[in-house]
């Protein structure tokens, strides 16, 4: 069973991010082999619902929760869409596949005091990265982008007159973030001392490691929770981790739902409602503390 054609649509049609490319792939790859294993089974036109049902009880036997295996049906989902479209399939197989329930995940975020903790009591560093460090936790929580998003940003991006940075999200999506007076005086000064630093370096990213190349992913990651870990003990100390702080602060804050959705990036309003439930929860406990019947309610 080929599926390169599908990838290949994902990747240069719908511009699916890397990371989720290389998910997709695995995720038919074990599909496949999962197919030939149980039934020698090879042709996509003969796959029926029942071959879908009995992966996913291999996979919960195997011990894959409930929320990775809808992640991996998903896939699926777009893998039949695909064929159905291309004329390969008459009909679609997971159209009477009944995917597990899963339990409502609440995005981790970091405390507002200990972002606050972070930013005006942490040392940085001296020199370019210092400063680099701290405009990479800076534009992480200011702003809610992904890391993806902050890796691709470049000088370019950054319009230091209306103060706002565009951004180019999933799908190739773009979309313009405000910034504070701050972060733009912090990318201003970095970008001098860069060019001070890296004489005739001519990569366009905005944000550059100590060799004068572009950040990757392991090198924000581990700098991210090397600097989370000084002021929380929380288990999850990632990018993703600040843009959930950055969502959930801005909803405490009163924030209108859909201009986070905006400033997110997301398609679906119901991306973004999950961050409502933290206000809800900040809420209650007022209510608990200062109502006479709230101890009966």
């Amino acid at each position: 069973m080929n599926h390169e054609r599908f990838l290949d649509y994902l990747r240069y049609e719908k511009r699916f991010s890397p990371h989720t490319l290389t998910a997709y792939e695995s995720d038919l790859g074990q599909f496949v082999e999962f197919l030939q294993n149980s039934f020698e089974l090879t042709d996509p036109s003969l796959i029926r619902h029942t071959h879908v049902r009995s992966w996913m009880v291999d996979l919960m036997e195997k011990g894959n929760v409930p929320r990775s295996v809808n992640r991996k049906l998903s896939c699926l989902k777009s893998f039949f869409k695909f064929l159905r479209k291309q004329g390969e399939i008459t009909a679609n197989p997971m159209l009477k596949v009944i995917p597990p329930k899963t339990g409502k995940r609440l995005p981790e975020f970091v405390p507002e005091r200990s972002m606050s903790l972070l930013f005006e009591q942490v040392d940085f560093g001296e020199g370019q990265s210092g400063l680099r460090n701290k405009l990479v936790m800076e534009v992480l929580y200011c702003t809610g982008v992904r890391q993806s998003e902050l890796i691709g940003l470049k000088t370019a991006d950054v319009d230091f007159i209306a103060n706002n940075i565009k951004v180019y999200g999933k799908g190739g999506k773009e979309r313009l973030i405000p910034v504070a007076r701050h972060l733009a005086e912090l990318m201003e000064r970095y970008i001098v001392q860069r060019r001070a630093v890296y004489p005739g370096n001519e990569v366009p990213n905005l944000i550059l490691t100590d060799k004068g190349q572009p950040l990757t992913p392991g090198f924000v990651y581990n700098l991210v929770k090397k600097y989370l870990s000084l002021v929380t003990t929380q288990e999850k100390r990632s990018p993703h981790v600040l843009r959930h702080s950055f969502a959930t602060h801005l909803s405490n804050g009163g924030a209108d739902l859909n201009a986070i959705k905006e400033l997110l990036g997301h398609s679906s309003l119901a991306s973004t409602q999950v961050y409502t439930h933290n206000s809800i929860e900040k809420l209650r406990k007022v209510y608990q503390q200062a109502h006479p019947k709230a101890e009966t309610s």
